[in-house]
């Protein structure tokens, strides 16, 4: 579990909540029914018509990883690398089929099968990159979902504050329409703009984030598998593994 993404949304709202507590509000004037179905219904309906199904799927099922990302350790991997490099040196490449059989990370399978294979250093760069650039594009194109969503929220809740307004204008002789109407306009904005800076951004950002993370740890996976494809010694690939780790 991310506590930290957990910790922003519960730090957001309720500043949120408790600054108009403190202007004098209560929280009923933030909870509005038709401002809230303009808004999220719009913003919902506009993603759904620019994305493709495969591509609105992988973006739901991914914001899993805002709360629980995947689990991704640059030192665990250097270890695993070093241990192939040791085995490959002792037993030769075909050495490495057992681990490969085992491995659990289907990226750094195809890397060690590849290597027991015999491919060469080249080919097996040129096809575990492919994969990678394929896979980072997609987990990236799920990012963009959120991101456009962050961009129509505003412009829905204008939308919303504009049919508020419309409400007002039409019902001036009856006072007792025009609360409802200004409440329905202010707080569509209100909707449409928090939802955009404190939900759909800071998610696209975060799934950005961890698509990086993943594609730096799988770089460096490529890195080790071709250092062992050269017959590197595992002293010096790890020198060179230990490059790709984060600074302190």
């Amino acid at each position: 579990m991310d506590i930290l993404s957990l910790l922003g949304i519960i730090l957001a709202f309720a500043a949120i909540l408790g600054g108009n507590l403190l202007e004098g509000g209560t929280l009923a004037t933030l909870f509005n029914g038709p401002a809230g179905l303009i808004v999220v219904g719009g913003t919902l309906a506009a993603t759904i018509l620019q994305t493709s199904w495969p591509i609105l799927k992988r973006a739901l099922r991914q914001v899993s990883w805002v709360f629980v990302p995947p689990f991704i350790s640059m030192e665990d991997g250097i270890g695993k690398v070093i241990d192939w490099s040791v085995k490959s040196r002792k037993q030769g490449l075909l050495g490495l089929e057992g681990l490969a059989e085992r491995e659990p990370e289907p990226f750094a399978r195809k890397g060690l099968q590849l290597l027991v294979d015999g491919t060469e250093a080249e080919s097996i760069r040129s096809i575990m990159e492919v994969e990678l650039e394929s896979r980072e594009q997609r987990d990236l194109e799920s990012a963009k979902v959120y991101e456009a969503m962050g961009g129509y929220s505003p412009t829905i809740g204008i939308i919303g504050a504009v049919m508020g307004l419309i409400q007002v204008m039409t019902n001036l002789e009856d006072p007792q329409s025009l609360g409802s109407g200004i409440a329905t306009a202010f707080v569509a904005t209100i909707y449409g703009v928090a939802l955009a800076n404190l939900l759909f951004f800071p998610i696209a950002n975060k799934l950005r984030a961890i698509v990086r993370e993943r594609s730096r740890y799988e770089d460096m996976m490529i890195d080790g598998v071709i250092a062992i494809a050269e017959g590197e010694n595992p002293k010096s690939i790890e020198m060179r593994l230990r490059g790709f780790m984060p600074s302190s």
